[in-house]
């Protein structure tokens, strides 16, 4: 765990046994505990544990933020609304339905991980309605003795919001500023499919570069300084591997080679950027096979319309 603001505490939820992979923030204050993006199931122990280092309990929490309900990011929490009834679950209105029901949510993850859906992600209960708040972007909400700006940031997930702190300056935006692994000077798209809209994604950008905030957190992984570069430098990439991407659909190979073509490509690339270790820990943070299926899936959207 690392206190990174009053009252803000990033957690690491240790995914798969691997650190650096997934951050929740625990924020601090009146009216009760709030988490920012509780991860998966298959974490659950190390949540409690460290919850538990902070002298608190699932009971303890109040309030559960959700930037998106990706299940790396928010499929936990079924299992924590069952554990503790009376939390108030944040959501975007487009993902409200799908925490009511995961079937169609668990149907198109099961078409990326197959059969590594339970090994990776454990149980995905439902949320009753009543516990669910519901965004659509522009709100202010009063959670755990701050105020949060909300802003509607879409392109990674048709259903992503941002959260502004405005006492910190810290904005909470899930995977609309990408992969930063423990604040290196490199960061990475991640475009899994099926919700890639580029257009709108740079539209949230200056959204959130009209915050001015001092630090961003991102989910994977953690807070991150820098904040106009840091988003000029993603935007630059996502512009590249987006054309990248387009081009290798005029190719000859069948789309797992592209896919395999494309990942080799950011291999490289990280390579000559950090040592291998950490080249490895960031393409296993946004899998660049599935990076190249979403960003093909939203050109040959645009070529159908």
């Amino acid at each position: 765990m690392e206190t990174i603001a009053p009252n803000t505490t990033r957690i690491d939820v240790e995914f798969q046994g691997k650190r650096n992979y997934i951050a929740a923030c625990l924020l601090e204050g009146e009216g009760g505990p709030a988490l920012i993006d509780p991860g998966p199931s298959s974490s659950l122990g190390q949540l409690r544990s460290k919850l538990a280092a902070r002298g608190l309990s699932v009971a303890d929490l109040g309030t559960i933020l959700l930037t998106h309900i990706h299940l790396d990011h928010a499929g936990a929490t079924g299992t924590l609304v069952r554990e503790n009834p009376r939390l108030r679950v944040f959501v975007h209105q487009r993902g409200a339905p799908h925490l009511i029901d995961p079937t169609r949510l668990l149907e198109s993850a099961t078409r990326l991980y197959g059969a590594d859906m339970e090994r990776l992600w454990s149980e995905v209960l439902p949320v009753p309605a009543d516990n669910l708040r519901i965004l659509n972007g522009g709100e202010r909400e009063k959670i755990a003795g701050r105020n949060l700006e909300v802003a509607y940031t879409p392109g990674h997930a048709s259903h992503h919001v941002s959260y502004l702190d405005t006492a910190t300056g810290i904005a909470f935006v899930g995977d609309t500023a990408g992969i930063r692994i423990a604040n290196q000077p490199c960061v990475l798209p991640v475009t899994p499919p099926p919700d890639i809209r580029l257009e709108q994604w740079s539209t949230s950008l200056e959204q959130i570069r009209a915050w001015r905030p001092d630090r961003l957190f991102v989910t994977h992984f953690g807070p991150a300084t820098g904040v106009s570069d840091h988003l000029a430098e993603f935007q630059d990439r996502l512009q590249r591997w987006s054309q990248v991407v387009r081009e290798s659909l005029k190719t000859d190979d069948d789309d797992a080679e592209r896919a395999r073509r494309f990942a080799q490509q950011v291999a490289t690339e990280l390579k000559t950027r950090m040592p291998e270790d950490e080249a490895a820990q960031y393409a296993r943070g946004m899998s660049p096979e599935l990076c190249w299926y979403g960003l093909a899936r939203y050109w040959r959207k645009r070529a159908e319309s």
